[in-house]
């Protein structure tokens, strides 16, 4: 897992003033156009190089980085006339849902063209008489030059025996960080040896994004068009996912968090987590009747969207065994729909591939935005809302624990477990779950293979759950903790039997 979740590095520094910067365009230009083409001088406004060789390459990632946050696409590096900043702006100046797809790119004039798979003798080999890694290498791959060891590249083969036998740790394996966070293997290489994801197989879970130190992968945001929904005096409820608790410092509670929503101009706020509650109570239903019962062999959770692409692109054969049940992110929306038919809904919360869930054609998902808490926090650093300051004025007591706990990798078949525990007593239940693509993928491997039979499967695509996602704000263990405080303060541990 990447170690820099949670650091406030210079990477995220960027990325949180682009969202604020955009969200400041929204809420304040009187000259779009003008403005925008202003903002890579007012955001790099300094002389000297910061990050890179020069001033000129530093803002033309921040313009890139700037079309991302606006939702539109990357202009093309490798042409004359790539267009100006604002290309394509009218599309995008629009108070409905907009991205052009794909949703995750990588800034290519932003790329290091990191070695992919590399093992190197560094400055710590102290050229040894026993020189265990010649003698362990299966290709003769190392010789001894002027007294230190040496990896001829062109016969090295990547097996890592020179690395786990030097006594001095003095081999390194460096592997691309996007490439490593990747588990469907959808990033490649350009003829520069330059990332690129190949959009056929990306999932769009944003593991890449989050763990490239140069900040050279960014996803779409739909910040702005929300902005403009906001000022076109329409409704907007929005839906927070439970993974929130925490992300906006550690001594904002959830009512102040619904206080400031409201006061960023959200008509109300609804949990997530009620419909996650719905889902737990019918998959708990399907799994007594089904699986238990030997009509069906496993059963696959369907909330993270990463992972049922997944599982439908590489292991078609498990599709009728993915829950039916509307994710708690649709379920809510309809519920909220509902209750007020002429409101818009925006899903807030820590994933990127929720973006994807929201705008598929195959099921009215009824969420007319998705953000990230990353996104919102530029939101509302662009209007000055202070969180910390925030007096709560309103109560958070809809959901129950079990749909809360849906945040944490192992909260969903937890949930599910509970509700069979209460109102099926008796019933004996076979919980998996896996974190990680890399993990979701053995997974699958072992149930197509039949060893998985009479098991309810929870697959998450970040390691560590919806906490990890790629629009947090937070350190992974940290999140955890506070998704379980949130989860124990709910009124009820399970929601109540249906009626029927």
């Amino acid at each position: 897992m990447s170690s820099m979740r949670g650091i406030d590095t210079p990477v995220r520094q960027r990325r949180r003033r682009v969202f604020k910067e955009v969200a400041n365009l929204a809420y304040n230009s009187t000259n779009l156009k003008d403005d925008m083409e202003a903002l890579p001088y007012k955001i790099v406004d300094y002389e000297e190089p910061l990050y890179w060789e020069s001033v000129y390459r530093d803002r033309a990632i921040i313009r890139e980085r700037i079309r991302l946050a606006m939702g539109m696409s990357l202009r093309p590096e490798n042409r004359e006339h790539p267009g100006h900043l604002t290309q394509g702006l009218e599309e995008s100046n629009i108070d409905e849902k907009y991205y052009e797809p794909p949703l995750m790119q990588v800034i290519s004039s932003a790329c290091n063209a990191c070695p992919e798979d590399h093992y190197e003798i560094t400055s710590s080999c102290m050229g040894c008489v026993a020189h265990p890694c010649q003698s362990v290498c299966p290709r003769g791959a190392i010789s001894m030059v002027n007294g230190k060891s040496v990896i001829d590249q062109e016969k090295c083969i990547k097996c890592g025996k020179c690395r786990d036998v030097c006594p001095y740790d003095a081999i390194c394996h460096k592997e691309r960080p996007c490439k490593a966070a990747c588990g469907v293997n959808a990033i490649k290489s350009d003829k520069f040896g330059r990332a690129f994801i190949d959009n056929d197989m990306c999932v769009s879970c944003g593991m890449c994004m989050v763990s490239c130190p140069f900040g050279a992968i960014a996803d779409k945001s739909q910040i702005f068009q929300l902005i403009r929904a906001m000022q076109s005096g329409r409704t907007i409820i929005a839906q927070v996912a439970p993974a929130f608790a925490g992300q906006f410092g550690p001594r904002v509670t959830p009512e102040m968090f619904k206080t400031a929503l409201k006061e960023l101009g959200f008509a109300d706020v609804y949990e997530t987590a009620i419909g996650a509650d719905l889902g737990c109570m019918a998959e708990a239903e399907h799994y007594v009747k089904e699986v238990a019962a030997g009509r069906q062999d496993f059963a696959l959770t369907s909330c993270c969207p990463s992972w049922s692409v997944m599982a439908k692109h590489l292991f078609p054969e498990t599709i009728d065994k993915i829950s039916n049940e509307l994710t708690p992110m649709v379920a809510t929306a309809r519920i909220i729909k509902k209750e007020h038919p002429e409101a818009s809904v925006v899903f807030i919360g820590p994933c990127a591939s929720k973006k994807l869930e929201a705008s598929r054609r195959t099921i009215r998902s009824d969420v007319d935005f998705v953000i990230t808490f990353e996104e919102l926090t530029g939101m509302f650093e662009a209007r000055g809302i202070l969180l910390d300051e925030i007096k709560a004025m309103d109560e958070m007591q809809d959901a129950t624990g079990a749909g809360r706990g849906y945040g944490v990798a192992g909260g969903v078949a937890g949930a599910i477990e509970e509700c069979i525990r209460t109102y099926y007593p008796g019933t004996e239940v076979k919980i998996e779950h896996a974190e990680g693509l890399t993990e979701c993928k053995k997974m699958l491997l072992l149930a197509k293979a039949g060893k998985k039979n009479g098991c309810l499967i929870e697959g998450m695509a970040c390691p560590g759950g919806c906490v990890a996602g790629a629009g947090t704000n937070i350190a992974i263990a940290q999140a955890a903790r506070e998704v379980a405080k949130f989860k124990a303060r709910a009124k009820d541990t399970v929601p109540k039997e249906k009626t029927e």
